[in-house]
Formats: structure tokens, sequence, C-alpha cells
């Protein structure tokens, strides 16, 4: 193995390499501290199937190349010379460790009662069989699952939460960057320097309750980053794209997510944001986090919400309508996309709306569909896969996700995505359309996968054979198997 010099400013961590093989072809690196602590955090590593040799650098050191192109990272550069965009997807922030338990009531309303219900579940030191990657780690192993290159970027801790994180990113063969901001200032306070833990808390009617620190905060987690890295900024200019949900506002102060769109777009680097749960309360936030949101909402190139966030952000209750405005709204917005549960998901451009059902699944835990299917959809985008047939691969990968029990590691794999395409077991196509139309869709034309043979238009409306889609879909996923480094099984 051959591994560059490494010129750092974080020199006196002294950081060893330890190379981990999965699988024949590949490597996986990790810098481990000389000390107990933790992880160096703030290199990357080559950890892409069939890398010739383990490639550790700095980005104040030139790296010696693997010689494979299209390899994330792995190819000379000095500085921010000659840098390609050989990373699929980074995520922005909200990386944390789930802790899901089985109990028998959910948290309290009550602030005070839930700080003090949190404090006796964080003193019970749950066993690590109920600890499980979560945030923006199911989307970026979901997308790793589908063969694409991803980064991770965002703060874990030195403790052993830290470690766990890192490990589960490292064995999907995920890159992790550090946001280590002003580690002096967070450590004045070693705890606003932990890992995130979310106590995901599940009573006996299947009902979810979610507790973390930034319930009693009103400052993001790590308000003492100021400003982006050079390693994020390196980072986020090899992306094709940049992944951020609403929990960023949870970590982050608005100013620095508005740094980090910005930086984004000056770079062309493409912004996908999905609002989630936050999207009402920071559409009636505080002006700084208005701002911050409508920053995403005008400079995002693709947008998926579900239809309560869409009708939360436009004050449009019909969904294709609200998709509309969002898209009238957008500076470089190309796609508005609605997740509609149970009934499937819509996608919608300036000139033509695209319409899938779901897949008939039996559902376990729906954690984690949203991120898997936002996966799938940044797949289609970057593969220039059809609009209709990347929504069809998107519900497929959700649903997938839904069979199986919590999220992380328990997100969708390729084989139970191949199983779902073959089956075609889909709700009916005509009653999801059927129940959108009740709005002007101004002469757009209108795609909907419906289950018979017969392709054909009228009236603006295209129909779709669901089995020419599956068709066109399973040899490139088939092929993809032979190629993914993650887990398929």
């Amino acid at each position: 193995m051959q591994t560059s010099p490494l010129v750092s400013p974080f020199s006196t961590l002294r950081p060893v390499i330890t190379p981990l093989c999965h699988f024949p072809c590949l490597q996986t690196l990790k810098s481990q501290q000389s000390h107990s602590n933790g992880f160096f955090l703030n290199n990357c590593f080559c950890s892409t199937q069939k890398c010739p040799h383990a490639v550790k650098f700095s980005i104040y050191a030139e790296a010696t190349p693997c010689h494979i192109s299209n390899h994330q990272i792995c190819h000379r550069f000095h500085g921010d010379a000659g840098l390609r965009k050989c990373t699929d997807v980074s995520t922005l922030g909200n990386l944390c460790v789930d802790i899901v338990l089985n109990v028998p009531s959910l948290p309290p309303a009550s602030v005070e009662e839930k700080r003090e219900y949190m404090g006796r579940l964080s003193a019970s030191k749950p066993d690590m069989k109920y600890w499980e990657a979560g945030g923006n780690c199911n989307l970026a192993i979901a997308a790793a699952r589908l063969g694409l290159c991803c980064v991770t970027l965002g703060h874990v801790g030195h403790e052993i939460y830290g470690r766990f994180l890192l490990d589960v990113l490292g064995d999907e063969g995920i890159t992790m960057v550090g946001m280590d901001g002003d580690t002096e200032l967070g450590a004045e306070n070693s705890s606003f320097y932990e890992t995130l833990i979310c106590w995901v808390l599940v009573d006996p009617l299947q009902r979810h309750g979610f507790c973390s620190r930034s319930d009693f905060s009103k400052d993001p987690a790590f308000n003492w980053m100021i400003k982006l890295s050079r390693n994020v900024e390196l980072a986020i200019r090899q992306s094709k794209i940049l992944f951020c949900n609403g929990y960023i506002f949870d970590e982050l102060s608005p100013d620095l997510i508005v740094s980090a769109i910005n930086f984004a777009s000056d770079v062309g680097t493409s912004i996908f944001f999905d609002p989630g749960p936050r999207a009402k309360s920071l559409s009636k936030g505080l002006p700084i986090e208005q701002r911050a949101l409508n920053k995403f909402l005008g400079m995002s190139d693709v947008l998926l919400l579900t239809a309560d966030e869409a009708e939360s952000l436009t004050g449009v209750a019909n969904p294709v309508m609200a998709g509309q405005e969002l898209i009238r709204r957008g500076l470089h917005t190309k796609w508005v996309i609605i997740k509609l549960g149970s009934m499937g998901s819509i996608l919608i451009t300036k000139s033509h709306i695209f319409c899938a059902p779901a897949f008939k699944v039996d559902v376990v835990d729906t954690v984690g569909c949203g991120d898997s299917f936002s996966a799938a959809i940044i797949y289609g985008f970057l593969n220039n896969i059809p609009e209709i047939h990347t929504l069809l691969l998107a519900n497929a990968v959700g649903g997938a996700t839904a069979t199986g029990c919590g999220a992380g590691r328990h997100v969708a794999t390729l084989d139970k995505v191949l199983e779902l395409l073959r089956a075609s077991n889909l709700y009916e196509e005509e009653r999801l359309w059927s129940e959108l139309n009740d709005g002007d869709v101004d002469g757009m034309e209108v795609t909907v996968l419906q289950k018979t043979a017969i392709n054909g238009s009228r009236d603006h409306l295209n129909r779709i054979s669901v089995k020419k889609v599956v068709a066109d879909l399973l040899p490139r996923l088939e092929n993809m198997k032979e190629r993914t480094i993650a887990p398929l099984s």
C-alpha cells in the first residue's frame, strides 16, 4: 500500500492507517488516532471498489493517483487546481446515532418532563444492539447500495458513539469529512462536541416518538461552527450533488447554511433539499431562518417534500398545484417531487407532470423510507434516467425500506428492490391521478404509469406501461450488483 505524505495542521494527532477488506476487491481506509479518544476526521480516504491501492491524502498534500478516473478523490491534485467532480453526492450535516427502544408509552409533551425522561434513558446505557446510524446516514447508505460514490459532511465526536458511526459508514464504503469548526470553542463544553444521539421510541401501538438534546435548546447544536473549513469546501467542490434536509437547522447556524448553499452554487454543485418535518416551523421561524429556507427553495435544483410539507410552504392544498408554485418560485429548480405515501409520488417540471403509484408491500417500519426514496431520485438524476423511470425506482427503493425494521443498515438492499420491480405489484394508477387532478394543469403534459401493456397519449395525458419501464430498469440494476461496494444481503 502506498500513501502520500501527510502535511496537516493537525499533526499532533499522528494518524495510523488501517486497511480493511470486506470483499476481495474492496479496500476501505480508516485513519485512527494513536490516542484512544477516537478517530481523526480531518482527512478523507478512498473506499472505492477495485482501487488498486489505498490512498490516504490531505488537502494540503498531493495525492497519489489510483488511475481510475471516476474514483472520488483518487486522482492527482494540488490545492483546488484541476479537481473533477468525482463524488456523486455529499450530504451536509444531520449525522447521528439512533437508539431504537420499545417503550410502554411515548415521551411526555412537557419540556421539563421530557428532559427528565431523556436523562433516564441516557443513564440506562442501552446495549449496542439497539444502536443504528441515523439522519443523513440513511440516504448515504441507500445511495451507496445503488452504486453511488457518497461523502458525508458533518460532525461526530471522539466517543464510542462517534466510533460506531464511522464504523458503519466505512463498512458501507462511505467517506466522512469532518466539520470540526472551532474545536477550542466547542471544547469549552464537551457535551456540545459529542456525537448527536436521537432516541427513537416505539410504543406498543408502533407509534414513534423522538427525543434528542436539540429539543431543549433554541440554538443550533453546533453553533460554534462559524465557517466552512477548506476540507468541507473541497468536498462540496468535488461533489455533483449536495444534499441537505431541514434538520440541518438543528445543527448549524442559518448564516453557515447560506454560505454552504452559495458555495455549492458558485462551484457548480447541484443542490437537493428535503425540508422534512421542519418545513412548517421554519416557514414561521425567525427572520434569519426564513431567509435561509427561502435560499434553499430558490437555489435548489431538486426539492423533495410530502404533500403536507408542500402545503406548509405554499399554502396550496393540491400537491400538483403546490409543486407548480414551488417551480415558479425557484431560480434553479428543475424538479419538484411530492411524496404521497401509500398512493405513490409525483414529479413536476416546468412543462410536465409524472405520476407513479406506490408498490404494495407489507409495511414493517416507515423510518428511513423518505431518505431511501431520495437516494433513488439522486441516482436517476445523475444517470439521466427518464423521469417516470426514476420515480418508479424511487417508489421501489422506498417501499423496500418499509419492509425492514428501522433505517441505517436496514435500508433497502438492491436484491429487495429488484424483487419489488419484478413483481410490479402496484396500487391503482388511475386512483392516483384522478385524486390529484382537481387543479389547473395549464396544458402541461402528464405521464402516468399503468399496468396494462398499452402505451399511448390523449389530450396531454400519456400512458406508459409499467412492464416497459421495469424492463428498461432491470438490466441496469442487475449489472450494478457486480459493481456495488455495499452489502447487498
